[in-house]
């Protein structure tokens, strides 16, 4: 089975490490036929070209298998499409920067698993503004050695004003430099997030052990990166262990429960009892919701109840969370939650 997916017209607030160093190498004008061998490799093609041309880009609709697949998409001019208004006060409207714009290119999975371009429009309906492009929001990035000199200063106390004027300054002025000071607060917040110092991270994993200590059954399980920066965790006790075993038929699970301080989602796996209360099958926290985060989660509780997967599994309509729901329980049933489908009912046509 095929899904559409249409993206927001919104690009992402939050930053993206670039850990290519731009040029000003000639950029050829997209055409049908063009060869790629990935979607990445599609969409730092037609970045590149919108930032020479002087427009943003923006991810309007693709079409994936129920294995994730890729087999069509559509990268656009981020004017394309009209604003929604939520504004309550329609005599002091937002201003928009939509206006309908059609250039986009689309692409195909082709025969030897790479992606061919299938369909091209270059005219925009405005004006394009090639020595404004750096200031766009698709192209703010902040590149791996700017990122590491972010994190080496903040770490010493320095704070983020003073660290994003050294920057500048070493660039030689603000023209030359491809990020704002929100990319590098950005950028802070989410290592910050992340880090694995002496606070939340070292104490999780003291904890952690003390419990597995006074009972072998209590189950862990923590993913860190190369820089010893937290990235996920999953943990059960033996009571979660045990009830499982006896009323694992159907399980929930929502990433929509609660943040927590360092703005990582809380998302418990729970069931139900014979008498009709929940209960605590599992409980995790992740720093992102991609379909590799929710495989190795799944993967870690499959694990932790004994390589028994449920009969049915509910969740909210999380595409990465379906691809890996049908990777890790491709036996088990995948349903969506009611209370999500009214909200989002709601919020469509409310």
């Amino acid at each position: 089975m095929n899904a559409d997916i249409k993206f927001s017209n919104n690009e992402c607030d939050e930053v993206e490490i670039d850990k290519e160093i731009g040029g000003d190498e000639t950029i050829e004008e997209p055409t049908v036929g063009m060869q790629f061998s990935s979607v990445e490799e599609v969409h730092a093609y037609y970045m590149k070209y919108g930032k020479k041309k002087g427009f943003g880009v923006s991810k309007k609709n693709i079409r994936q298998d129920d294995d994730g697949t890729v087999r069509w998409f559509c990268l656009a001019c981020s004017r394309g499409g009209t604003l929604k208004s939520t504004v309550a006060n329609v005599m002091k409207p937002r201003q928009t920067v939509k206006m309908g714009c059609k250039a986009r290119i689309n692409a195909v999975l082709n025969v030897e698993g790479g992606y061919t371009i299938s369909k091209v429009i270059l005219d925009h309906t405005h004006a394009c503004s090639p020595g404004k492009a750096r200031h766009f929001r698709c192209f703010k990035k902040v590149d791996a050695r700017v990122a590491k000199r972010l994190e080496i200063n903040d770490e010493a106390g320095i704070r983020l004003s003073k660290n994003f004027k050294s920057l500048v300054v070493e660039a030689g002025g603000y023209e030359n430099v491809t990020f704002g000071e929100k990319e590098c607060r950005n950028y802070i917040d989410k290592a910050r997030r992340l880090r694995l110092g002496v606070g939340g991270g070292v104490a999780l994993c003291n904890y952690f052990e003390d419990m597995q200590k006074r009972n072998p059954e209590f189950y862990y399980k923590i993913d860190i990166d190369n820089e010893m920066r937290l990235k996920n965790v999953f943990w059960a006790d033996f009571r979660s262990r045990a009830v499982y075993e006896s009323f694992g038929d159907v399980i929930t699970f929502d990433t929509t429960y609660l943040i927590n301080a360092y703005k990582m989602p809380f998302a418990p796996f729970v069931g139900v009892n014979h008498h009709g209360q929940s209960i605590l099958l599992g409980c995790r926290l992740i720093s992102n919701e991609d379909a590799n985060t929710f495989e190795w989660l799944f993967q870690s509780w499959l694990q932790c109840m004994n390589n028994q997967p449920p009969n049915a599994i509910i969740t909210d309509q999380d595409k990465a969370m379906k691809i890996s729901i049908s990777r890790v329980f491709p036996t088990s049933r995948h349903r969506f939650c009611l209370w999500h489908i009214m909200k989002k009912l709601l919020e469509k046509f409310g």
